[in-house]
């Protein structure tokens, strides 16, 4: 059942949360930027950064790594407030596309989440589909009770960026 979220500074774009299968999430929503721009803010690093973590929750990003390539890797640090230790999120590219599909493993949890992220331009407008695969039901679970919260959030702070007011 679809989820629709509203972001504050974009109210004409939906961020909309569906669940498709047992260990499915698709996320989609439509960027009032070519599809060139909204490509180069998931494949840059300083401007990945700037938009990735929810400003709601307690993270700081300590760094972000990322060879956008297939067969490149990423690596993200995060700092919370709760645990002493840096908070590390890594994986592999395995499809990289420029302009249309990146697609990376999720492997800081062993056998995690398969990440696909299409843009498509419609009328100087891209839509982006976020879809992740997870290993079984209860990863999914544990996902929709924590990080995909934050979806809407960070789909609603790219629109923010791309819209040049952050």
């Amino acid at each position: 059942m679809p989820v629709a979220k509203e972001g504050s500074s974009a109210a004409t774009n939906r961020t909309v949360v569906e669940r498709k299968s047992d260990r499915e999430l698709v996320v989609t929503r439509t960027f009032n930027a070519p599809v060139h721009i909204v490509f180069e803010a998931w494949s840059r690093a300083e401007l990945f950064a700037r938009w990735w973590v929810p400003k709601s929750v307690s993270l700081t990003l300590l760094s972000c790594d990322m060879d956008v390539r297939t067969g490149g890797t990423y690596r993200l640090v995060f700092r919370h407030p709760m645990s002493e230790e840096p908070m590390a999120f890594f994986g592999t590219y395995q499809e990289v596309t420029p302009n249309e599909r990146i697609v990376w493993t999720n492997e800081e949890s062993g056998e995690g989440a398969v990440t696909t992220v299409t843009f498509q331009e419609r009328a100087g407008k891209t839509q982006v589909t976020f879809h992740e695969r997870y290993p079984t039901t209860a990863a999914l679970e544990e996902a929709l009770a924590g990080s995909a919260e934050g979806l809407p959030e960070q789909f609603a702070q790219l629109d923010e960026l791309l819209a040049g007011s952050s």
